[in-house]
């Protein structure tokens, strides 16, 4: 079966896109890592999957695969690309869209300047919606681990991130503390790591290693959960620029149960057809 595909990114981060309005694609775990192979196949971070709305207020479903063939429950410079993707395929004439991933609801709106904002709900900061095996909510929590002790917050931007606040992002060693922390049993699901470096009230570095990807040069939902940290611990304003290895997202929050609203670009490499 060939089918028509899209590759896009948005700051580096790099998807598969595929509409499945019209068709019913079954992306078992297999079909999606060949896929993934940058050797072999495509080669992306997330493959995304656009299908018919499951709430009748929402414009469309939105399904993301990481590139081990897990499915995700939020990606920000995903929701992004598919915002333009669909414009630009015709799938919609609105500017404003909503749609819905196995993480929630999220709003998207297609600026004049051509960045794409993305409402990504409000944080949530109880345990077990992450999950995390913590009995109450805390500012920090502490992690023991083989590479010792990290005192870390936890937050749900519809998908689970740990945030560590580092003095020097640069020469952090991500990909063995993120797995570490990743992997963490006190995770039962695993969780994405962002490691925040605030460099002024305006502006944070971040890096995240994502679960099942490992470090990405940009990661949306991150950027927000590393804003929403830095905020509630006063270390940032509530409207910022978070800096990441691919480019820069601005994120605003206005705190309590507000939205976290983020704006980036997203931009289309290349269209295509592969059989599956």
């Amino acid at each position: 079966m060939m089918v028509n595909f899209t590759k896009m990114h948005g700051l580096g981060n790099d998807f598969m896109v595929i509409n499945n309005l019209s068709q019913d694609l079954n992306m078992h775990t297999d079909v999606v890592q060949r896929l993934a192979d940058r050797n072999k196949g495509i080669g992306f971070d997330q493959l995304l999957v656009v299908e018919a709305p499951l709430d009748p207020e929402t414009d469309f479903h939105f399904r993301i695969f990481n590139a081990d063939g897990s499915e995700a429950q939020q990606c920000g410079n995903g929701m992004r690309c598919l915002a333009k993707y669909v414009r630009d395929e015709k799938l919609t004439w609105k500017f404003k869209i909503a749609a819905t991933t196995i993480g929630g609801k999220v709003r998207l709106n297609l600026e004049k300047s051509g960045l794409v904002s993305v409402q990504m709900g409000s944080p949530d900061f109880e345990p077990a919606k992450l999950p995390l095996l913590r009995e109450t909510t805390a500012d920090y929590y502490e992690l023991d681990t083989s590479l010792g002790t990290y005192k870390i917050s936890a937050l749900s931007m519809g998908n689970p991130h740990a945030l560590l606040f580092v003095d020097d992002v640069d020469n952090t060693d991500v990909a063995q503390i993120g797995h570490e922390i990743s992997h963490h049993p006190d995770f039962p699901e695993r969780t994405n790591v962002g490691f925040i470096q605030v460099l002024d009230a305006e502006r944070i570095k971040i890096r995240v290693y994502e679960r099942g990807g490992g470090e990405t040069v940009a990661c949306g939902s991150g950027a927000c959960a590393a804003m929403v940290a830095a905020h509630r611990h006063g270390l940032c304003h509530n409207n910022i620029r978070v800096d990441l290895p691919g480019g820069h997202l601005f994120i605003r929050w206005a705190g309590d149960n507000k939205s976290v609203q983020m704006t980036g670009p997203a931009t289309i490499v290349y269209k295509g057809q592969i059989r599956l």
